[in-house]
């Protein structure tokens, strides 16, 4: 309270007094004891949240207003959750179309495990969320899900991985397979997929993050799966050859936001350029 109260210029008292009143608005209390000072209840770390996205709203308006500000000052934020499970340059191809908005943003990406960042969706820390699966049916948050677009998978392997085996798909038996981890929505279509052609490759990594995958591929460790959209991304960062492409399996990719009807404009860019741009029927 001492320390609360010398950066505000006011006496231990008045925070103190100040608290309470919220506190008895509120209907719950916000901090416990904790030794000698005091620590956030469970209903004060929610407080806190929204009071962070508060003052970072009222902050942020009072840089677009004034107009005397920097122009970089100026720039409104567009806040983006990105899925670990969605290609980072697939990302990149969907938020190009930021670029070109009206008036310039400045783009905050936050990356996660799908049900963290659906939870900072609700917390309103997040304009919309790119996942590769619809927001789960029964969840406690307000969202709607918009498929941007899907393809087929394609598998990846370095030049020393795939020099001198049997053509796609039977090179895949009993080679060494780096495979998305069991949360990823693509993985049972490669279970399933791999169980139907009777293949059995050795498992020998599990990634939650598909960059992460593509590195250890890069690194000669196994055989990868990617969406085929971006086969030439991958070929030429990470110096793998597309060995074979599997029609029966393909990875969707979404768009969570909050709104029913599509007002933000800068969502709506990213719907477009899904649509016109990114899942572009091929041939």
């Amino acid at each position: 309270m001492a320390a609360a109260a010398k950066q505000l210029h006011v006496t231990p008292q008045t925070v103190s007094a100040q608290i309470k009143l919220l506190e008895e608005d509120l209907g719950t209390a916000l901090f416990k004891p904790a030794g000698r000072g005091l620590s956030l209840t469970d209903p004060g770390r929610v407080a806190l949240s929204y009071a962070d996205e508060l003052f970072a709203l009222a902050q942020e308006m009072v840089s677009s207003l004034r107009a005397d500000v920097a122009p970089q000052q100026a720039m409104a934020s567009f806040r983006v959750g990105v899925s670990d499970a969605v290609p980072k340059s697939l990302t990149h191809r969907l938020l190009a179309s930021l670029h070109s908005a009206e008036k310039p943003i400045r783009l905050v990406c936050r990356e996660g495990t799908i049900d963290w960042l659906l939870g900072e969706l609700a917390l309103h820390r997040l304009e919309m969320v790119l996942a590769d699966r619809p927001m789960p049916a029964g969840l406690a948050v307000r969202g709607h899900s918009r498929k941007l677009g899907e393809s087929e998978v394609a598998f990846f392997a370095a030049p020393a991985v795939a020099r001198r085996r049997k053509t796609f798909p039977a090179c895949l038996n009993g080679a060494p397979l780096l495979l998305p981890g069991p949360n990823t929505a693509v993985r049972g279509e490669i279970d399933r997929w791999l169980g139907d052609a009777r293949l059995s490759p050795r498992i020998v990594g599990e990634f939650d993050d598909s960059a992460l995958m593509k590195v250890f591929g890069e690194a000669s460790e196994g055989y990868f799966p990617s969406p085929a959209i971006i086969s030439e991304e991958v070929c030429a960062r990470y110096g793998v050859h597309e060995v074979g492409r599997v029609a029966e399996v393909r990875e969707a990719f979404w768009l969570i936001s909050t709104e029913r009807r599509i007002q933000h404009p800068e969502v709506r860019a990213v719907l477009e350029a899904a649509r016109s741009a990114v899942f572009v029927p091929q041939g």
